[in-house]
């Protein structure tokens, strides 16, 4: 059930709201009964041979965490630590073997016959979020409460399926018997406003874009050779159709969530806007982020034990994050060149600093953030390729190396004649398009933004939410927003008839 399709628009979410709070008046407990079996059935929808998993690692990680609890208050560290290792290495176990099982054979010259492992929804972000959840009981960082709330947590179906990760800290309180709320207006109609605008990201623009992604990508993959036109018309359509469909997911998830009443962690910061790659990776699925910094990079050592331990532990943090979003190479090169880019970064800061170097004024800046989104823009060529030699290919052809090229209604036969170009059978509106979202994306205020007031999302500690450049686009209750919200709600539902896609996280 795809938050962009009719079943889960006009059934599934309104039936859900309505349930929630009229038992939301009779018990908080009898509430999120509601909302766990809501999220049960949306899961189910996908494939429900994939539920008795998705409950038995609720159950025994839950066990695993109290038991933690258990034994660290009762300054019995060791035993503690022993069980927390057994619970990561039982969930990365099982998602290694539903995820990089064949990876890692064909990686270790293996040739083993495993039948068909088909993979479980959402496997990676209710495994990752369980995994912090056993190293913070073990840290005594948790909050105490019980199976339903923890089984919400982990299965809150607006988070559940793409992030955002959230933390049970976060989360756990909001749904206990001591959050007990009366309906709120607010809540609804910022919920929906976020949802509206979220949904007509995806609809409306990631969607109309992957058109012009596919052909490219798919002759590359094939063997063959995109024309210079092509290739960056695909590329870059690809940087803003994930842009936006990731953008408007999570548009959706916060607005779903707080229709309930529930706030989850902003995930999406313009990220296109940052000056530099460690910029970028503090706007870019931000939840993901903060796993990889606090569980992993920071747990290595971090910047702790040197100059040089520091950028291995960058490369090693990035290599996983890559491998965390599939198994292939592809992703591996992809995570390794973010882990490059972050300890260039770093580099050139600590040179800067000890220059005494500025930014170098608007100039300086601009540069910056044309250099990181240029650097963004190549490793994506590596995310989207279906292999390494599709992903040569594409950037074969963005070099220039199968001949130049450009849309017939730019330049005319003549002049294409005289500057040695071929005309290309594609038509121009990528490119312009592509322009215009360009400018959507580095001036236009992101949805935290337009909503500021209302407190939208939880915020990470370090970002703070301010107004929007542009006073008019400040979201409020009135008409002027109501007539937007409603066209853009009629025409995403009018694009989604001419064919619904998954978001492109889903198959992380």
């Amino acid at each position: 059930m795809l938050f962009n399709s009719y079943i889960f628009l006009l059934a599934f979410l309104p039936l859900a709201v309505l349930c929630f709070y009229q038992l939301n008046r009779v018990s908080r407990s009898a509430a999120i009964v509601s909302l766990v079996a809501f999220s049960l059935f949306y899961y189910a929808w996908w494939n429900p041979a994939n539920v008795p998993l998705l409950l038995a690692s609720i159950a025994v990680n839950f066990a695993l965490g109290r038991r933690i609890q258990a034994l660290v208050a009762a300054s019995r560290r060791a035993p503690a630590r022993a069980l927390l290792v057994a619970g990561i290495a039982a969930n990365l176990l099982l998602l290694a073997w539903y995820k990089y099982a064949y990876f890692f054979t064909r990686l270790a010259g293996l040739q083993l016959d495993f039948g068909t492992i088909v993979l479980p929804l959402a496997i990676s972000f209710y495994t990752f979020q369980q995994i912090m959840y056993l190293v913070d009981s073990w840290r005594g960082d948790v909050a105490r409460e019980g199976l339903l709330q923890y089984t919400l947590y982990v299965m809150f179906f607006p988070h559940l399926i793409a992030g955002p990760l959230v933390h049970h800290r976060e989360m756990m309180p909001q749904f206990s018997a001591r959050a007990t709320r009366a309906f709120q207006a607010e809540d609804l109609a910022v919920g929906l406003a976020l949802f509206l605008l979220g949904l007509a990201k995806k609809v409306l623009i990631a969607d109309d874009l992957s058109q012009y992604v596919e052909p490219a990508f798919a002759t590359a993959a094939a063997g063959g050779r995109p024309d210079f036109y092509g290739a960056w018309s695909a590329v870059l359509c690809y940087t803003f159709q994930i842009y936006f469909d990731f953008s408007g997911y999570s548009d959706m998830a916060i607005g779903a969530a707080r229709m309930f009443g529930i706030r989850l962690p902003v995930n999406f910061y313009s990220p296109y806007r940052a000056r530099s790659i460690i910029e970028f990776w503090r706007c870019w699925h931000m939840t993901l982020s903060r796993l990889l910094r606090n569980y992993l990079y920071i747990p290595l050592g971090g910047n702790r034990k040197g100059r040089v331990r520091r950028y291995v532990n960058l490369m090693l943090t990035m290599l996983l994050g890559g491998l965390w979003h599939g198994a292939g190479w592809t992703f591996v090169v992809w995570g390794a060149l973010h882990g490059a880019y972050l300890g260039v970064n770093h580099a050139w800061r600590a040179l800067r600093e000890r220059l005494g170097w500025g930014e170098g004024g608007r100039l300086g800046r601009f540069a910056a953030l044309v250099l990181t989104f240029a650097a963004v823009v190549f490793a994506w060529v590596f995310f989207r390729a279906e292999d390494l030699p599709a992903a040569l290919r594409m950037l074969a052809a963005m070099s220039g190396a199968n001949g130049w090229s450009v849309p017939a209604r730019i330049i005319g036969p003549e002049t294409a004649a005289a500057w040695g170009v071929a005309l290309s059978a594609l038509p121009a509106r990528p490119a312009f398009g592509c322009l215009a979202l360009l400018a959507v994306v580095w001036l236009a205020p992101n949805t935290s933004e337009i909503a500021h007031r209302y407190a939208p999302a939880l915020l990470p500690r370090d970002l703070e939410l301010g107004r929007p450049r542009w006073a008019a686009l400040e979201w409020r209750p009135g008409a002027a927003w109501g007539v937007t919200l409603a066209a853009l709600a009629v025409a995403s539902l009018l694009g989604i008839l001419s064919g619904r896609s998954e978001f492109l996280y889903y198959q992380f």
